[in-house]
């Protein structure tokens, strides 16, 4: 595996998605460092863990979303 050299990496913030359960979860503005070339994203252990203790913790989320769901076949 290739190791991102650190000019092509660039901090910013992203929407972070998970399913969990049949569930949806998106976090936004979440911290991290993006690969220009890949787009990879690339997340600190305090992020991560962070990540987890707002799902886990359960708290009332900041607003809900629609959204479509399509079968490709």
């Amino acid at each position: 595996m290739n190791n991102p050299t650190l000019e092509n990496l660039i901090e910013t913030t992203v929407t972070y998605t998970l399913e969990m359960n049949g569930q949806f979860f998106l976090i936004e503005n979440v911290p991290a460092r993006v690969n220009r070339d890949t787009g990879e994203e690339y997340f600190s252990p305090d992020t991560v863990e962070k990540i987890q203790q707002i799902i886990n913790d359960q708290r009332q989320p900041s607003y809900f979303i629609q959204t479509p769901v399509y079968n490709f076949l």
